[in-house]
């Protein structure tokens, strides 16, 4: 038995690319949760009819978000966090969605069909100590954030009929006895946006429940399922 894989439970939790890499042994379906702002972004646009292609981030560049060529509908969004680890967990076999609190029950339910009775992975993505847009550097020591915490219990308490780890009952603990819209105002991430003109974006992140689009990845796009 690997404690760290959480076996006998067919819904788990575990942090960034080392929970996607743990938990891609065994779970048929890995959800990749990063709130503020990759799984947002990828809800909106998918919601939209658009597609998404997460590139890796690579730390010898600072890539912008950018419609691809002739297809408005397409677009290249990097990210250290979420867009890496959908690459990394594409690279363990399981399918591959993006949740978070604007579609955490599209992706449960999602999630639970295409699983079938194999385990479900939630993985919140967290931050990087030192990374972000403004800075090169390709990896730095995982953060765990509220954001990502509560987004993963969205969609942990959506998956009510299974079987839950602790560590996925904990997130969806916390979920349900949080104020969603003042708790991603006030973490650190929440209000690094703000202070750089972005609190718009927090308000659309903090929305539950409001899309009924759960990106799935196919090859190396994400899409509506």
């Amino acid at each position: 038995m690997d404690a760290f894989a959480q076996d006998g439970h067919d819904l788990r939790l575990e942090w960034g690319a080392e929970g996607v890499a743990e938990l891609g042994r065994e779970c048929a379906v890995l959800i990749v949760v990063d709130v503020l702002s990759f799984s947002t972004t990828v809800d909106l646009v998918t919601g939209r009819g658009g597609r998404v292609r997460p590139l890796r981030w690579c730390g010898d560049r600072v890539p912008r978000p950018a419609a691809v060529g002739p297809d408005p509908g397409l677009l290249d969004l990097p990210s250290p966090n979420g867009a890496t680890l959908c690459a990394e967990a594409a690279g363990t076999g399981a399918m591959v969605l993006v949740g978070c609190l604007r579609n955490a029950s599209a992706v449960a339910a999602a999630a639970d069909q295409l699983a079938g009775e194999r385990p479900i992975g939630v993985v919140p993505a967290g931050e990087r100590w030192g990374i972000n847009i403004t800075t090169t550097a390709p990896r730095g020591p995982l953060r765990p954030c509220v954001e990502d915490f509560l987004g993963a219990g969205a969609i942990a308490a959506a998956l009510s009929g299974r079987d839950a780890s602790a560590e996925a009952l904990l997130a969806a603990t916390a979920y349900r006895g949080t104020d969603i819209a003042e708790a991603l105002r006030g973490c650190v991430s929440g209000r690094e946006l703000t202070l750089d003109g972005h609190g718009r974006d927090v308000e659309l992140a903090a929305q539950v429940d409001v899309s009924t689009v759960a990106p799935v990845l196919v090859g190396d796009l994400l899409e509506a399922a």
